[in-house]
């Protein structure tokens, strides 16, 4: 492995780190987890909010885990991603509730606090649709693979991405 900043870790390092910390070792761990930790911040933030980041701290100890469950080091990537999301999904289930609020008091583009807009509105939507909303709009996933990260039928991610949007766009415009 290389003294390589650990972002740019390229996949066969990063394959090669899975195998190490599989076998046992903290240096490997620990570089896995220097690796991983902004991407699953990235993916837990948008979804669990406020409690993003212990959804993170919690998708990370799950990854450390059972990590000697991963059979394939090159899928490292898209198993952190179905364990982050899914943990993100349940803390944000947890801490808030699961019907969205209504969304009058969102501020008007154009408005000082516009940085906070996208943060607002997304606080507003359910766990659920947040989810769908970060697989789709940022990972870039089509609706079979985000239905399948999330166990339910591609015909939900398709509503609940309809409606998310809707509810988004509709709010943001005002």
């Amino acid at each position: 492995m290389s003294d390589a900043n650990p972002i740019e870790t390229s996949s066969r390092d990063l394959g090669d780190l899975v195998c190490a910390a599989q076998a046992g070792s903290t240096m490997a761990m620990q570089a896995l987890l220097t690796e991983l930790t902004p991407y699953v911040g990235r993916l837990c933030g948008p979804i669990a909010l406020d409690e993003g980041p212990d959804a993170a701290q919690n998708a990370l100890i799950i990854v450390l885990r059972d990590l000697r469950q991963l059979r394939e080091p090159a899928a490292l990537r898209g198993w952190v991603r179905t364990i982050a999301v899914r943990e993100a999904v349940r803390v944000a289930r947890r801490g808030r509730r699961d019907v969205p609020a209504e969304l009058p008091d969102v501020p008007a583009p154009g408005d000082p606090q516009l940085a906070a807009d996208v943060r607002a509105v997304l606080d507003r939507l359910s766990p659920a649709h947040r989810a769908v909303l970060v697989l789709r709009d940022l990972e870039g996933l089509d609706e079979a693979a985000a239905a399948e990260l999330l166990a339910i039928p591609a015909g939900t991610v398709k509503s609940r991405l309809h409606r998310a949007r809707r509810s988004f766009r509709q709010e943001w415009e005002r």
